[in-house]
């Protein structure tokens, strides 16, 4: 809900509401169908090419744990279910203990490469290729304002606090 000039807190409108409904289904829809066609053409998890993406975009294809949960923007322990998940397929090695770092494998490299081939030319065909430059560009300024307000914005539990 937004504030009003009178400091009240009002709820979307209808149409608001529409916009959001919609944006919510097609990117969930959008995001279904690119992991699906993921693990179909490379065998690679959503979750998997994320951590793989993070890694292969990190200098020397490693990364702290720490920094890891947050270049994919998840919890600590889910990096740690996954990347041990990752390590027992030979994608990924772990090194250290308590400041344990996340290397890409050699196999873990060639699989992300694969993957990403295939996954591009989905990204186009799904995404890309369904917008014209004006709404891609307007996609573009719309993901990067949602983004900064969301990172100036209290977490939901910081929010509620009194």
């Amino acid at each position: 809900m937004t504030q009003g000039r009178d400091g009240a807190r009002r709820s979307p409108t209808l149409d608001q509401l529409r916009t959001w409904r919609e944006f919510v289904e097609a990117t969930e829809a959008l995001r279904s169908r690119l992991s699906s066609r993921l693990q179909a053409e490379s065998g690679l998890s959503w979750a998997d090419y994320a951590v793989l993406l993070a890694l292969h975009d990190a200098d020397g294809g490693c990364l702290r744990s720490s920094a890891l949960a947050a270049a994919v923007g998840w919890e600590r322990s889910r990096v740690s279910h996954q990347v041990g998940r990752m390590e027992r397929r030979g994608l990924v090695a772990r090194s250290g203990g308590r400041a344990a770092g996340v290397a890409l494998t050699d196999d873990g490299a060639a699989s992300f490469r694969r993957a990403s081939v295939a996954h591009l030319g989905d990204v186009r065909d799904l995404f890309v290729d369904a917008l014209s430059d004006d709404q891609l560009a307007a996609a573009g300024e719309i993901a990067v304002a949602l983004r900064a307000s969301l990172e100036g914005a209290p977490d939901a539990s910081e929010d509620r606090a009194v």
